[in-house]
């Protein structure tokens, strides 16, 4: 099946350099060592980690994305190539181990919330961890702003840190981190979803946003980072 919606939001994001440089430095204090990133899509954020020397592995459950990511990136002398990953594969430990504990940071960001699934997701993504690897995962937060978009981009469902952080505990997951992130994304997600009934990001929107991500950097600071349209756990794999 076709991902049109999904494709469209990850192109009106790409645009968005400065966010997605934010993304990418909320995350990074966490990232070492041997990467993968889980769900690359097009490589928004792959690109930061490429660019910032970070040896890494890319990967994607469409074959179309895996196609599109390997061309774009494998001229990276850093770049370790592209898997098509299934997380919720019944074979999975037989299917992915040659990638079982092969990996010091594993991260998924926007993906989980695709999966019915979510904790054996969670589970999956441990077997991919050496012993002492980070998982970083970023979901939507708070299910009371579901709305059109997550309809559209197929979402089963939104986070709270408290739920999070309970699919990484019962997985054995140590927890290093937590956070929300994005603030001021709530706004315009509620009005966009809830209100104007939109199905997907405007992308005259999103190049405003763009424009204003040193302010909406501060307001994270102002917030302490106790709300956000997305939801940041950080675990570690301790056995």
């Amino acid at each position: 099946m076709e991902d049109k919606i999904g494709k469209k939001t990850l192109e009106i994001i790409s645009s968005a350099d400065k966010f997605n440089q934010w993304m990418f430095q909320t995350i990074q204090p966490f990232a070492k060592g041997a990467v993968l990133e889980i769900g690359s899509g097009i490589g928004n954020i792959s690109l930061q980690f490429l660019e910032n020397n970070y040896s890494i592995m890319l990967s994607d459950f469409r074959p179309e994305y895996c196609e599109e990511l390997k061309n774009k990136y494998s001229h990276y002398s850093n770049f370790l190539g592209v898997k098509r990953i299934d997380l919720v594969d019944p074979e999975f430990t037989k299917k992915y181990v040659g990638l079982l504990d092969s990996f010091d940071t594993v991260f998924a960001l926007n993906v989980i919330e695709h999966i019915e699934d979510d904790v054996l997701a969670i589970a999956n993504c441990k077997k991919l961890l050496r012993r002492g690897g980070n998982l970083i995962i970023l979901v939507p937060s708070y299910q009371n702003l579901f709305n059109n978009f997550d309809i559209e981009l197929g979402h089963f469902r939104r986070y709270t840190i408290s739920k999070l952080t309970g699919i990484f505990r019962f997985s054995g997951l140590g927890i290093n981190h937590t956070q929300y992130f994005n603030f001021i994304g709530i706004l315009g997600w509620y009005f966009n979803g809830n209100i104007l009934k939109k199905k997907s990001i405007p992308g005259g929107q999103m190049k405003l946003y763009n424009n204003l991500v040193p302010i909406f950097k501060v307001l994270d600071k102002v917030t302490t980072n106790k709300f956000g349209l997305s939801t940041i756990v950080v675990g570690t794999k301790k056995n």
